[in-house]
């Protein structure tokens, strides 16, 4: 998977999205229309941090490579070159897989 380039700004982060499942657990083949969208991803580049009170950056707690849960209606979806990705805040992630 190349890396697209794009730099997210500001406290943004740049998601690949995992893919949905083709398949349950128990072996019933779901149609397109029945896939739930996938509330994990990778994270992909990260922007340069929010803007504190004094001029600081403040410091990602995500790193580029880290799987990541993130909420529902997170973000906002865009497609580069055929591939679909997300954008989303670093409020917007509830938590770091391993």
């Amino acid at each position: 998977m190349a890396k697209p380039k794009i730099k997210p700004l500001n406290d943004k982060i740049l998601v690949k999205r995992l893919e949905a499942e083709e398949v349950t657990k128990g072996g019933i083949v779901l149609p397109d229309a029945a896939k739930e969208k996938p509330k994990e991803g990778t994270v992909l580049a990260l922007g340069d941090g929010k803007l504190l009170d004094d001029g600081q950056r403040a410091l990602f707690q995500v790193k580029v490579g880290d799987r990541i849960l993130f909420t529902s209606y997170a973000g906002t979806d865009i497609k580069i070159d055929g591939e679909e990705y997300m954008i989303l805040g670093e409020d917007d992630i509830l938590a770091v897989i391993d």
